[in-house]
């Protein structure tokens, strides 16, 4: 069984009569670029629209939870908590006097936004701070029992 012998490639120059063809074939004509760029902004916006309307439908959710949360939590946890809660108060007020003394001010610049932003989700802050009380609770409560 021996092979046949190979053919030597044909040079290209005898190509070169013919006119160049595209190898990949479209069923349609690519879309100007203009168009990809406008329907991509639409999808972006689409796509933003929705996420502004699924967050605002969470954060009724969390809301509602939080205040299920509080409304079963016994008495003396929502007095530790507040208890927490105004301990927790004055050390960051000792704290921020602190840093606001020593701190350079790119660190203070930093805090101050950090401050900001903890004040503008105060809901979700105290969500979640029920829920830390609520975990707290319910580990107490099984050690004893």
């Amino acid at each position: 069984m021996t092979n046949p012998p190979r053919r030597a490639p044909k040079s290209c120059a005898s190509r070169s009569s013919r006119p160049a063809t595209n190898w990949v074939r479209r069923s349609k004509p690519s879309p100007p670029r203009r168009d990809v760029k406008t329907r991509a902004k639409q999808k972006a916006a689409d796509v933003k629209q929705r996420a502004g309307a699924k967050a605002g439908e969470l954060k009724a959710k969390a809301a509602d939870a939080t205040s299920q949360a509080q409304e079963k939590l016994p008495d003396p946890v929502k007095d530790k908590a507040s208890q927490a809660a105004g301990l927790a108060r004055t050390k960051a007020a000792r704290a921020g006097h602190l840093l606001q003394d020593k701190a350079p001010e790119p660190l203070r610049h930093k805090a101050a936004q950090t401050a900001r932003l903890a004040r503008d989700n105060r809901t979700a802050l105290l969500a979640a701070a029920a829920g830390v009380v609520a975990v707290l609770w319910l580990v107490g409560r099984r050690r004893k029992g």
